[in-house]
C-alpha cells in the first residue's frame, strides 16, 4: 500500500485515487510529491494547471442582457403595448398615429429600466466587493520560505486524532528520545474516565472535583496516558492511567451580557444550548443574566424527565440544555421552528454545522471553522457578538420600510383605480393615460428613497398583519378616491371655490380640469408615503430627508407642470398660482383625516371596540356582574408562574390563529426576560445571592461556612 501510495501521481490525487488518511505520516511527503522545504515555483505553477485556482467559478452575465431584462416584466409588458397601440392603431377619422404617446412612453420605460439597472448594477458591486473580502487567503511555504511544521523537543509524533463531537476526545502517540511509544489522550471527562475503567470511589472523587469546578462556572479537562510497547500507531497499547483533572475557565464574550440583555428586551427569547454539565451552563447563564431554567440533555428524550411537560413545550420554554451532542441542538432547532419560531442559531464548531444550516438564519462568529461558516448564513468579521443586535434591529427597519411600502402600494392603487373610475362612471371625464404615467414617475422617484428612510424599529418582533395591511390599504385609498371626487365636483358644478378664493372658474374647461385633478391626485398621492411610514401620527416619526427632498421636489415639478404646462396630446392647460394655492390647501386638509382612519381600522381590527360594547357597558353586558370574574380570570392568566404560559384565548371577532401564535411567541420572550430579571435581582439584591456568587467565583467551599445568615 506505502508503495502503491508514494508511486501516485498528482492526477490521482485530483480525481480522489489516494486516501491519505491511511498514508503514514513519514510518507505524506512522498504521496503528495513535496518536501519539508516546501514547493519551488516552478512546482507552484504546475500544480496550478493541473488543480486549478482554489476559488469557485463565477457566471459573468452579460450587462446588454441584464438591462433589458428590467423591460421584461408585467409592468412593461403593459407601458410595451401601449406604445405599440399608440404607433399602430390611427386615431380615427384619417389621423396620423399617436406619436406623442409613443415617444413618451418608451422614453419612461427606458427611464425606469436605467433606474433599475444602477441599482441592481450598485447591489452586485457591493457583493463582490464583501465576497472579495471575506475569501479564505491560502499561504504555502515556496523557496524555502515559511514553517510547516510544530517542533517538539525530544519526541516523534506518529499519529494524531482530532477531537469529534461524539468521542469527545483527543489523542496523540509519540516516540520519545528513548525509543519508547506512548499515547496521551484528554478531553470530557466522563470520556477519559471510561477509558480508564477507574473504580467506583475514584471515579466519584472526579466527579465531586467537576462538580465543585462546575459550581463555579469551570469547564474540566481530565488526561490519561498509556504506553504502546507494540510500536504500532494502531495497537491497543497498555491499560490507560487517569493523570489529572485541569480546571478551564471558559469566559463568555466580552459583549455577551449585554447582547443577551439587549435581545431579551427586543423580545427575541435566548436559549444556551452547550455540551458543558448543566452546573456550568446554569452558572453561565446566571452570570449572563438570562435565567437559570435548564436542563440536561437526557430531558430531550422520549423516556427524560420533562417535569411534566411535553417535550416541545419543554424546549419552548427552557433557557437552555446542557451536556448536548450535535443531534440534540439539531434537534431542539426543529423542533422550535415546528413550533412556528423563526429561529436563529450561533456557533463556532463543526459540531454546531447541523444546527447551523436548520437554523432560519445560521450565524458563524468571527473565529469559527470552515464547517461552521459554509452552513452559515451569516458570518461575523470581527470578534463579539453585539452586532447580532444590529442585524436584528436592522433587518426589522428593512421589514418597517417592506410593511411601509406595501401599505402605501395597495392604497394607492385602490385610489388610482377607483377615483378614476367613479369620474368617468359619473361625469364621463376621461383622465389621460399620459398624464397617469407622469403620477407614476414621481411617485416612483419618491418612493425609491424608502430604502434610505428613517423609521422606528419595532420594539417587539413583527409580523405580516395582512388583514392590517389590506384593511388599512383598502379604507385610505377609498377615502383619497373620494376626496378627489368630493374635489372634481366642487371645482366643476359649484363656485365654492371661486366665491371663497376668487380664483377662475374651470369647470367648463376640460383641460383645465384636467391640470387640477392631476395636481390634487399628485400631492395626495405622495403624502400619503408619510402616513403609512409611521405608526404614530405622521408629524411625531420624522423622516429621512431624502425622502422628504424627493417629495418636495417631485411635488414642485407637478405643480409647474399644472400651474404652466400647454400639451394638447394630453388635454392638459396651466390653470395658475391662484388654483396652484388652493389644490394645496384642499389636499392639506383632507389629508390630516388619513391618521384617524389608520388608527381607527387598527382599534377596529384589534377586537378592543367589541369587549368595550359587550364586557365593559351596563347595557350590553350578559355576564354576571358585567364580566368581572372573566376579567379577574384574564388578569391572573397574565400572572401565572415564570417557568410556564397558559394557551392565550382569542380576543375579538378579528383574530386569526396565525395573531393567537404571534402573541403567544411574544408572551415566552417576554417571561424568559422576567426570568433573567429576577436572577440578576437575586444577586445583587439580597444577602444569600451576593454570598453564593461570591462563594463561587472565589473557589470556597460554602459547606464549611456556617449558614447563620439571612435573606
Amino acid at each position: 500500500m506505502a508503495a502503491a501510495s508514494a508511486s501516485a501521481s498528482l492526477e490521482d490525487l485530483k480525481n480522489e485515487n489516494v486516501d491519505l488518511e491511511s498514508v503514514p505520516i513519514q510518507e505524506v511527503f512522498a504521496v503528495l510529491k513535496s518536501s519539508p522545504h516546501g514547493l519551488t515555483s516552478t512546482d507552484g505553477a504546475s500544480r496550478l494547471e493541473i488543480f486549478g485556482p482554489n476559488k469557485l467559478e463565477e457566471k459573468k452575465e452579460s450587462k446588454l442582457l441584464k438591462f433589458l431584462g428590467f423591460m421584461w416584466n408585467p409592468l412593461s409588458w403593459v407601458m410595451e403595448a401601449a406604445a405599440i397601440m399608440a404607433i399602430a392603431l390611427a386615431n380615427g377619422g384619417g389621423r396620423p398615429p399617436d406619436w406623442q404617446d409613443f415617444v413618451g412612453i418608451v422614453t419612461l420605460l427606458f427611464i425606469n429600466s436605467t433606474i433599475s439597472f444602477i441599482e441592481e448594477n450598485n447591489a452586485g458591486n457591493a457583493a463582490a466587493a464583501l465576497m472579495a473580502s471575506l475569501a479564505p487567503q491560502t499561504k504555502a511555504r515556496t523557496n524555502n520560505v515559511g514553517h510547516f511544521q510544530k517542533a517538539r523537543a525530544g519526541i516523534q509524533e506518529v499519529h494524531f486524532m482530532p477531537f469529534n463531537p461524539v468521542d469527545k476526545r483527543t489523542a496523540i502517540t509519540y516516540i520519545d528520545s528513548d525509543g519508547s511509544w506512548h499515547r496521551i489522550s484528554k478531553g470530557a471527562p466522563e470520556q477519559i474516565i471510561e477509558l480508564c475503567r477507574l473504580r467506583e470511589d475514584l471515579s466519584r472523587r472526579v466527579h465531586a472535583i467537576i462538580a465543585k469546578f462546575a459550581d463555579r462556572g469551570l469547564r474540566s479537562l481530565a488526561v490519561a496516558r498509556q504506553r504502546v510497547p507494540e510500536g504500532n500507531k494502531d495497537a491497543p497499547g497498555t491499560p490507560w492511567q487517569f493523570l489529572a483533572v485541569l480546571p478551564l475557565f471558559d469566559p463568555p464574550r466580552h459583549d455577551s451580557a449585554e447582547t443577551i440583555r439587549r435581545a431579551l428586551n427586543l423580545g427575541v427569547n435566548v436559549k444556551m444550548i452547550t455540551g458543558d454539565q448543566l452546573a456550568i451552563g446554569k452558572e453561565t447563564g446566571r452570570r449572563l443574566g438570562m435565567g437559570t431554567n435548564m436542563y440536561p440533555s437526557s430531558s430531550l428524550l422520549k423516556d427524560g424527565d420533562t417535569g411534566g411537560l411535553p417535550v416541545d413545550e419543554l424546549i419552548e420554554k427552557a433557557d437552555g440544555f446542557a451536556g448536548v451532542f450535535p443531534e440534540h441542538k439539531y434537534e431542539i432547532v426543529r423542533r422550535l421552528q415546528e413550533r412556528k419560531h423563526i429561529c436563529g442559531m450561533t456557533g463556532d464548531g463543526v459540531n454546531d454545522a447541523p444546527a447551523l444550516k436548520k437554523a432560519d438564519i445560521g450565524i458563524a462568529v468571527a473565529d469559527a471553522t470552515d464547517a461552521a461558516r459554509g452552513a452559515s448564513d451569516i458570518v461575523l468579521t470581527e470578534p463579539g457578538l453585539s452586532v447580532i443586535i444590529s442585524a436584528v434591529l436592522t433587518s426589522r427597519a428593512i421589514f418597517q420600510r417592506m410593511k411601509n411600502y406595501t401599505i402605501y402600494a395597495v392604497s394607492i392603487t385602490i385610489r388610482v383605480v377607483l377615483g378614476f373610475l367613479l369620474l368617468a362612471l359619473i361625469w364621463r371625464f376621461d383622465f389621460a393615460p399620459f398624464m397617469v404615467l407622469i403620477i407614476a414617475v414621481l411617485n416612483d422617484g419618491t418612493i425609491m428613497t424608502i430604502s434610505k428612510d428613517r423609521v422606528k424599529p419595532s420594539p417587539v418582533p413583527d409580523a405580516w398583519r395582512l388583514q392590517e395591511i389590506f384593511a388599512t390599504g383598502v379604507v385610505l385609498g377609498t377615502y383619497q378616491a373620494l376626496a378627489t371626487v368630493l374635489f372634481f365636483w366642487a371645482v366643476r358644478d359649484t363656485a365654492f371655490f371661486t366665491n371663497t378664493f376668487g380664483v377662475h372658474h374651470i369647470g367648463d374647461s376640460t383641460e383645465e380640469l384636467m391640470a387640477a385633478v392631476y395636481l390634487q391626485v399628485s400631492i395626495i398621492s405622495q403624502a400619503l408615503i408619510f402616513v403609512t411610514r409611521a405608526r404614530s401620527w405622521f408629524f411625531v416619526e420624522r423622516p429621512g430627508l431624502l425622502l422628504v427632498a424627493a417629495f418636495l421636489a417631485a411635488q414642485l415639478v407637478a405643480t409647474l407642470i399644472a400651474v404652466y404646462a400647454h400639451w394638447p396630446f394630453a388635454k392638459i392647460k396651466g390653470i395658475g398660482w391662484g388654483w396652484g394655492g388652493v389644490i394645496w390647501l384642499f389636499t392639506i386638509v383632507t389629508f390630516f383625516p388619513l391618521d384617524v382612519f389608520k388608527f381607527a381600522i387598527r382599534y377596529f381590527l384589534s377586537g378592543k371596540q367589541w369587549n368595550n360594547v359587550f364586557d365593559n357597558k351596563t347595557a350590553f353586558a350578559s355576564e354576571l356582574d358585567y364580566g368581572r370574574g372573566k376579567r379577574e380570570a384574564q388578569w391572573a392568566i397574565a400572572q401565572r408562574s415564570l417557568h410556564g404560559l397558559q394557551q392565550p384565548e382569542a380576543s375579538g371577532l378579528f383574530n386569526s390563529d396565525n395573531s393567537n401564535d404571534f402573541i403567544e411567541l411574544s408572551e415566552i420572550a417576554e417571561q424568559a426576560k422576567r426570568r433573567a430579571e429576577i436572577a440578576r435581582l437575586r444577586e445583587l439584591h439580597t444577602l444569600k445571592g451576593h454570598v453564593e456568587s461570591v462563594v463561587k467565583l472565589k473557589g470556597l467551599d460554602i459547606n464549611t461556612i456556617q449558614h447563620n445568615y439571612t435573606v
